[in-house]
Formats: C-alpha cells, structure tokens, sequence
C-alpha cells in the first residue's frame, strides 16, 4: 500500500490533513484510470490496539481503537458485471468477472477488495443481481506495521459496496465480512478484532469488543484531558500474517483449549493456570497463559480507565508486553529496544501492538515528552545498527465513513 507514512517520521501532524489530500488524489486517481467521476469516496481506518493481543481469535476481549490514518477509496458502479480494483501503491487494473469471484480466484493485494466482494455474497448479498464497479484506493496507514492497514481496505470497500448495492448490513455484520475475506481470500487466520475497530471506532474513544459475542462498548480514553499521547514507534520491520508465526500461535492455543476440555480459551481464568501447567507441555502452557493474562489485562485496563483515567494503566502495557515477549514470543529486538527506550524517556507505559514479529510499539506518553522520545528512539536504533524507525502519534478516530 502507499507509503505516505513512511515519509512522515516523527510527525506529530494530524492525519487527517493527510485524507484529505488522499481524498483529492484517490477522485483524480479514479477519473484518469478509468475515464470517468466517481459515484462516491469512502474511508477506513486503521487501528492501534491499546491492548489484547492475540485474545481476539480465542473469543476473549481487545481494546482497539481505530486511528486517523485511512485507507480512501472512491467507487463507481458499472453497467456490466465486471469487478476492477486499482490503486496508488500497484500498477495497472485487476478485473474480475462477478460471477468468477471466489477465494481462489483473487490473489495479492487484490484479495482484500475482491475477497470483501466475495464475502458480502456469503453474508446475504446476492451477486446475481448486482452490477460490477471500479474501485481505486489510495491509504496514510502504514503497511506492515501492525497497524491493520488490511481491515482498513476490508472496513472501507465493505461499506461502499453496501451502500452502492443497497444491501442494508449493520456495522457488526460488515466486521465479520472483513474477517472472512481476510480468513479465506487472503489466507490469514485472524480475529475480528480489527475489523470491529475499523467500523465501530469514535473520537477519542477505544472500543471494548467481547470477541465471543461481538458486544462491544465504547470506552473514553480521556488523553488529552489528561496531556498524554499515543507516539507509534514502527520499526520498519515488516510482518505477514499469512505466514508462519501467526499460525502456529493460533494453532496451540486450539491445542491448549482441546487439552483443557474447553471450546476456547475465553473459557479458562487465571484461577486455573495451575491445572493448565499440570496438563500441557511447557510451551504450550506459556501460550494459553498469555492469552488468560492478556484477557484479565483487558478487563484491568477498562476498569482503570473508568476509575481512574489513562495516566494508571501504565503498568498494564508494561505487562502485556513483558507477555508477549517471553510467553507468546511474538515480540523482536527491535520492539524490545523501543519498548525500553520509550519507558527510559518518559513513557507511562510501552508495549508492541499488533500480530508481533515485527511491526510497531506504542508509548503511552505526556505531550511534552514527544520529543525526547523521538530523539532518543532513532540514536538506540541507530546504536545498534538497527534500520530506522518511524515516530508518530496517532489519535483515536472515527470509523469507516463516507466522505464528502
């Protein structure tokens, strides 16, 4: 996807400012490629997760929230029963045959648009009876960062293509066609975690999402009240989700909850890691005791956040990384060295964000320490010869939109 962000490194400008430029050049994008006006412009966002990671595909509870950073598409309806997706970031169009779509069918960065297609078909949209479209797309999130510049594609054409098909699905409903897009179109065994912030996100806001049955209940973050940020410290080191590690985790934890008795882990608490250590190997068991920990650190952080504001869950962030780094390994070097090097510089509380193996750390820090961080982030990494890291803060936004 288009590296904006990459050229925006210890920016502590609003993004929105980026849209809307997007929005200009995703409309002139459009009208060049395919020789005619849009129908309308959509948007949606990426997302930070404030914290529980890897809970969302074993039915516990996340804390997302969506970001100002978006994916910006502009659509037009066709007369005929073509597909064709195009964007910024990837030459050419790829077109597709409506009635050819189907997860085998669509591959590379088009799976996320085609692959929402598809999935609006398995969810009650019959594709018989619509009409194809154009699509192009252009995006301020930044690719492989952990920062779900995929839910934000999926949030945004699912929200198009129900509006410009009539199809009346709710917002709830239009995550798990995200989800099933991602699962099967693109090959990735993630939650719903992403696409529910995409869709549900609000303003200074994150969104507690029980990911067994979907409630969710937005959650005020209260930062600038409180003169905190959020600063972003991507590492630059890329993940894939459809590859390796994220897999294997998924798959022990489903190994973890068999040998427990238990459909999911969402089923086991705290109170009964003693047994759990009885019953599985040790890798095993430091997998679901991430995963149970990570659950009731979730639980910890919105009760905090309601009794108590931002300025306490310090600790909490500290922990889930600490979780991650040594019980779920997900963590990196480099996220290790920002997540230090954030607490050493005036953080309340550091730790890695996303599916891990590279991607991005956050910091929960006051404004006036924003710059500090950013000087002594890119020397540590400079120090050890590490790549360098991109800063930046991100506020907690609205979610998928049309835009005007």
């Amino acid at each position: 996807m288009n590296q904006h962000a990459s050229n925006q490194s210890a920016s502590n400008q609003p993004a929105s400012n980026h849209s809307s430029d997007i929005r200009d050049e995703v409309r002139a994008g459009f009208a060049a490629l395919y020789g005619y006006q849009p129908t309308s412009t959509w948007s949606g966002p990426g997302r930070v997760n404030l914290i529980g990671e890897h809970t969302d595909y074993n039915e516990g509870f996340v804390l997302p929230f969506a970001i100002n950073r978006r994916t910006v598409l502009a659509i037009g309806l066709r007369d005929d029963r073509m597909a064709r997706v195009s964007s910024s970031f990837a030459d050419g169009i790829v077109e597709i045959d409506l009635d050819d779509l189907a997860p085998e069918n669509v591959h590379d960065w088009s799976a996320y648009p085609l692959g929402v297609a598809w999935a609006l078909g398995q969810y009650g949209a019959d594709l018989s009876t619509v009409t194809g479209f154009d699509i192009y797309l252009d995006s301020d999130v930044p690719v492989g960062a952990g920062l779900s510049s995929s839910a934000a594609i999926e949030s945004a054409v699912a929200l198009a293509l129900d509006n410009v098909w009539d199809l009346g699905l709710d917002r709830r409903t239009l995550a798990k066609v995200g989800q099933l897009a991602e699962n099967k179109a693109v090959g990735a065994p993630t939650g719903i975690m992403d696409q529910s912030a995409s869709l549900l996100g609000q303003k200074d806001s994150a969104v507690f999402l029980d990911c067994r049955n979907l409630d969710s209940e937005i959650i005020e973050l209260g930062l600038e009240a409180a003169g905190l940020v959020i600063a972003v410290i991507d590492t630059g080191v890329s993940h894939a989700h459809a590859t390796g590690g994220y897999a294997e985790r998924r798959a022990s934890c489903e190994l973890g909850a068999s040998l427990l008795g238990v459909n999911s882990l969402r089923e086991v608490s705290v109170g009964d890691l003693p047994r759990a250590r009885e019953l599985l190997d040790d890798v095993t068991f430091r997998r679901v005791r991430h995963v149970i920990t990570e659950n009731q650190r979730v639980l910890d952080t919105v009760r905090t956040l309601r009794e108590s504001g931002p300025t306490a869950i310090g600790d909490l962030l500290d922990a889930s990384h600490r979780s991650m780094r040594d019980d779920f390994e997900i963590s990196i070097a480099e996220l290790d060295l920002a997540v230090e090097t954030a607490l050493e510089n005036g953080a309340i509380g550091a730790r890695m964000t996303g599916g891990g193996f590279g991607g991005a750390a956050i910091a929960l820090i006051p404004a006036e320490s924003l710059s500090r961080l950013q000087v002594a982030i890119d020397g540590a990494f400079a120090e050890h010869g590490y790549g360098a890291p991109s800063t930046f803060v991100v506020n907690a936004a609205p979610g998928a939109s049309r835009e005007p």
